[in-house]
Order: structure tokens, then C-alpha cells, then sequence
């Protein structure tokens, strides 16, 4: 049999997939299902980028790095924009199914943690909520290099000194802003217009990242209030913890030398 767009997509197996546990059905609980999976879907693809963004990195494939950070920009853009649709759905509606959910919470997403591990927000003590296989993956995530360690081998290809405490460090510490990065970074946006535009894109997808951050955490107190989240999770405090915290910090503390 000929491939077809339904068996490429394997979509009897992937609409299968939405399973509400309320009975009978409340309508918003669909909702609920879909747009989350989509998440993942997203962070898959996300991570993907970035992996690709890493290599070319490390191979100073400039202008590479641009068109991914582009795409990036895109996507992220695309999580925000969701957030709209998720906010269609009332206090009311998600407490009419949101017991049905048990201990199963945003927290356990092993792709949205390895995604903080990519960007450089390492947290070995964070793998405690995942079982073997996830653990295994997040594992790696925390022993290989991030995004910002494999910028630092970019910047070097042009001409930035990287202080060596940071490339030595252990790959398990999480990103640190550092005054000599900076002043490297200062030069490259000042005299070579290639870098000033891959260095704005990053800053973009950054902005976008802390952008859904904030929109999660005041549809998360939206919806719930102070109550705790699923899962026994603390909910809307833990997320506010989180808030604007850069992935690239070094771009961010040189805006007002621009």
C-alpha cells in the first residue's frame, strides 16, 4: 500500500490519544487534553532546534544559527499564542474535571525539564518526580554541554576570550552571567553586524521564553487561585519563582553599553 498523508502522520494512532476521565465527558476536558499535547509535541520540536542550534554553534556556522534562532523565535511565539486559547476555558470549567487528574501535574513533563537543562538551567535535584527512562534522559541532558556552553565555543571562534572557570565548570552548574563574556559581546555587536543580528534573535527567544512564563503563571492563578496545583504541586508559587529569569544573561546585562 502507498503512503498516504494518514499513514505518514500515524494519525489513527495519534487521535486516538484524547482520552477525558471525566464521566460524563465535560466538554472543556478535551480542550484541556489537546492543547497540552500539543506542548509536547512543541517542546519536542523546540528541543530539536536547539540540539541543532548547539552543533552549529560549536562549528561557528553563523549564519545557520540565525535561521534556527528565526524558527525558534517563530515557535515560541506559537507557545504564547496558545496560552490565548487555554484562557478561553473558565475557573468553572477545569474545576468541574480538575480532580479526575489525580496526582498527574505539568511538573512531571520530562521534555519541559529537559528544556531548561538545554538552556543552561541545570537542576540535578529536580529529577526526583520522573521513573528510570525519563530520569535516564534528563541524566545526559545535565552531563552534556548547554546552549550557553556551546555559544561560548562560537564566541571564541570570534575572537572573545572565554574565562576559563567557565569552560572547566562542572556541565551540571547551571548558566552564570560574566563581565569578561560581556565585554566580548560589546566589541562583536559593535563592529561586526552578522553577530548584532544572531545575538538579537537570541535575545528574542529569550524575551518570548520568560513572555509564556509569565502568561502561564497568571493563567495558572486565573484558574486556581492560591490553591496548590495538581499533584500536590505548590502551584502558582512555585511558577512565580521562575519568573524572567534569563536564559542568556550576558546579553541582557550589556543592553544599557548599546
Amino acid at each position: 500500500m502507498s503512503l498516504t498523508y494518514r499513514s505518514y502522520l500515524k494519525l489513527d494512532r495519534l487521535l486516538e490519544l484524547q482520552e477525558p476521565k471525566s464521566d460524563p465527558v465535560e466538554h472543556d476536558e478535551m480542550l484541556f487534553i489537546v492543547i497540552h499535547q500539543v506542548y509536547e509535541l512543541w517542546f519536542k520540536q523546540v528541543l530539536w532546534e536547539l540540539d541543532g542550534v548547539k552543533r552549529q554553534f560549536r562549528s561557528a556556522e553563523l549564519f545557520g544559527a540565525i535561521a534556527r534562532f528565526k524558527r525558534l523565535r517563530t515557535i515560541i511565539k506559537t507557545l504564547v499564542g496558545q496560552l490565548d486559547i487555554l484562557e478561553t476555558m473558565t475557573p468553572v470549567s477545569f474545576v468541574a474535571f480538575r480532580e479526575r487528574l489525580e496526582t498527574a501535574s505539568g511538573f512531571q513533563s520530562a521534555q519541559f525539564r529537559e528544556l531548561e537543562f538545554v538552556l543552561g538551567y541545570k537542576r540535578p535535584e529536580m529529577l526526583h518526580s520522573f521513573g528510570p527512562d525519563e530520569v535516564r534522559r534528563l541524566e545526559r541532558r545535565l552531563d552534556e554541554p548547554s546552549v550557553v556552553d556551546c555559544f561560548y565555543d562560537l564566541l571564541e571562534q570570534r575572537g572573545v576570550t572565554i574565562p576559563r572557570q567557565l569552560r572547566e565548570k562542572d556541565p551540571r552548574q547551571a548558566t552564570v552571567a560574566d563581565p569578561t563574556v560581556q565585554q566580548g559581546l560589546l566589541r562583536l555587536y559593535r563592529r561586526q553586524q552578522e553577530d548584532s543580528i544572531l545575538f538579537e534573535l537570541m535575545t528574542d527567544v529569550d524575551e518570548g521564553l520568560q513572555e509564556w512564563s509569565y502568561r502561564h503563571v497568571k493563567i495558572a492563578e486565573r484558574t486556581i487561585g492560591n490553591k496548590r496545583g495538581t499533584g500536590g504541586s505548590l502551584g502558582v508559587e512555585y511558577l512565580r519563582k521562575a519568573l524572567f529569569r534569563a536564559v542568556f544573561p550576558d546579553l541582557w546585562a550589556i543592553r544599557h553599553e548599546l
